[in-house]
Parts: structure tokens; sequence; C-alpha cells
């Protein structure tokens, strides 16, 4: 009998000093902990390393994966391993749907020095890309087999070697902030 894997990336497999290149960014952190207000108590789906849990409150952290469960800090409360089986990415009306009766979705922003390693946070630092540390602490690179991986880091330094990927999105370089995918979904009594 096999039994499923929760989600759609092997993190055990894939996902690796996540805690080291996936920092708290205080930007992001503090619209999460004004998003919470005077809650007294949460549940992390996904928790990983708990980068964003607050300290002064209650949390159940929930996380599939052994690899992201041993990357928590000792001062967080060990997460839960079990699985929320939700698909990647769904959509965010239909997530603010479940959370209960009264819900908002607030864009956050990403700061063109965020020291959180996710995706968008190289917006205008794609030359972190050519780090397999930082790609290995990024699930979405689950997703593309090793050849894949390797054409596009070639492409990626032909193209800042060349200065062709600055003439195109040089801009993002100046740019301070990102709106792109992140989204806070708070759940209102």
């Amino acid at each position: 009998m096999t039994t499923a894997r929760a989600g759609d990336v092997d993190y055990d497999a894939h996902v690796h000093g996540y805690a080291v290149q996936r920092r708290t960014d205080p930007r992001i952190a503090a619209r999460v902990h004004a998003a919470i207000g005077e809650g007294r108590s949460l549940i992390n789906v996904g928790a990983g390393a708990g980068s964003y849990e607050p300290d002064d409150r209650y949390v159940v952290a929930v996380e599939p994966f052994a690899v992201m469960r041993a990357q928590r800090p000792a001062h967080r409360v060990p997460a839960l391993d079990a699985a929320a089986e939700r698909r990647r990415f769904p959509a965010v009306d239909w997530i603010a749907g479940r959370i209960g009766t009264t819900s908002r979705v607030e864009t956050v922003p990403v700061p063109n020095d965020c020291v959180d390693g996710f995706v968008e946070a190289y917006y205008a630092r794609p030359e972190h890309f050519l780090d397999p540390r930082v790609r290995a602490s990024q699930s979405a690179w689950g997703f593309v087999d090793d050849e894949v991986e390797r054409r596009a880091v070639e492409r990626l330094r032909a193209d800042l070697d060349s200065g062709a990927g600055d003439a195109r999105f040089g801009h993002l370089r100046g740019q301070p902030e990102f709106h792109g995918s992140l989204r806070l979904v708070v759940g209102l009594p």
C-alpha cells in the first residue's frame, strides 16, 4: 500500500536550507501581525519553519514534511505532522470563502531588499537565482527536472552577463516594492 504525499512538491527531497535562505522579513511580519490584531490563537497550515508566527500568541502549526518540521527554531512550537490537502495556489476567493463568514484579502508588497528567499523576493535581484542554495530553498524548482533547471540557470547567467536581462527588466532593480502574488487572507470574527 502506498501513501500519497501531501501537496504537489516533495519537500523532503527537494527543499533544503529553507531556514537559512527563507528568513523572516520584518516588513512582511509587521503586516501579518497587524492582520492578526487582537486574535489570541491561530493555525498555521503549511507552517514550514514558522517564519511569520508570532511569539506572543497560541499557535497550532501544521506541516506535513519532516524536513520542514526539523528546520523550525527551538523557540517555535513543534509542528503537527498533518496535512490540509489543498491544491497548490488555490484561488484566493476560494480560500477567503472558507476562512469564515467575513474575510478580507490584502496584497502584501514585496520590498526590493526582502530578506525572505521566496521566488518573488528576488524580483530586483535575479542574480540570486544563480546560487543553487537559493533554488534549493524554493519549492517552485521542484516542478522542473534537473535539465530544465540547468538550462534556465545558463540562460539567466548569459542574459545577466550580456546585459540583455537588465535591458529588458533592469527597471525592476530600482522599483522599491513589487505587488505580485503574495496575499494575506484574514478571517474576521
